[in-house]
């Protein structure tokens, strides 16, 4: 899926669709190695739904929220074989930053990766935006950022992250260097002490390891050098 010229925003393999093939959103799913067994996720951009379907099928007691705010990426949904489970999967056509300040459940994740065809959406960078991330957050819970770093103002962004998270942040490149993933967590610091105690390991299916298992590597590296 492209949104204009080279501006890529998802790909799926026909082959393999529910397996992520772009870097970035391999790096988003290392919010597995501090809350393995969510029981809410909700999610800010459907784009070709990759996240989605990878946490509806390695997840299955998890309930699933999806904001997306353009209806022509929702009419797409079937082509890139979304999952129609209404039991599970909400899909909502709305705005993220309404989604996140009416919220009246608590979230255990927040995926926000809230691109369109301008770049980063600035609704989603406000310091409003942010406070009201932190507040439909349960104790303990992360909200996982996909930040264009080449954005001018990429820093105040970041500045405005950690006011709201009482700097709680962890800020990761991804693979390919192409994005970098925040990972911001309410009420709990962010540090590879909690990440030896949360014992991920039991929670996480074999199939999810040798997808994910040289992001969780990466993830722990970076950890290691900020305590």
């Amino acid at each position: 899926m492209y949104f204009s010229g080279d501006h890529l925003h998802s790909q799926m393999s026909r082959q393999q669709p529910g397996h992520l093939a772009i870097d970035y959103t391999r790096t988003m799913m290392g919010f597995l190695l501090f809350n393995s067994t969510p029981v809410h996720i909700a999610m800010i951009g459907l784009g070709g739904g990759s996240m989605l379907k990878f946490c509806y099928h390695h997840l299955p007691q998890t309930q699933l929220t999806v904001i997306e705010i353009n209806p022509h990426v929702i009419a797409l949904k079937e082509e890139f074989e979304v999952p129609d489970d209404p039991a599970r999967i909400t899909l909502i056509c709305g705005d993220g930053a309404a989604f996140v300040r009416d919220a009246s459940t608590e979230q255990d994740v927040l995926l926000v990766d809230g691109f369109d065809g301008e770049g980063q959406a600035l609704s989603l960078c406000s310091q409003a935006f942010y406070n009201d991330c932190y507040q439909t957050l349960a104790h303990k819970g992360l909200m996982v950022a996909n930040m264009n770093t080449e954005h001018p103002d990429h820093e105040v962004f970041m500045g405005r992250i950690r006011l709201a998270f009482d700097n709680d942040v962890l800020e990761i490149a991804s693979a390919e260097k192409t994005n970098h993933i925040v990972f911001a967590c309410k009420g709990q610091a962010i540090s590879i002490d909690e990440l030896r105690k949360s014992q991920w390991q039991k929670n996480v299916d074999e199939a999810t390891r040798a997808q994910l298992g040289f992001e969780f590597k990466r993830i722990a590296r970076e950890l290691s050098k900020t305590d």
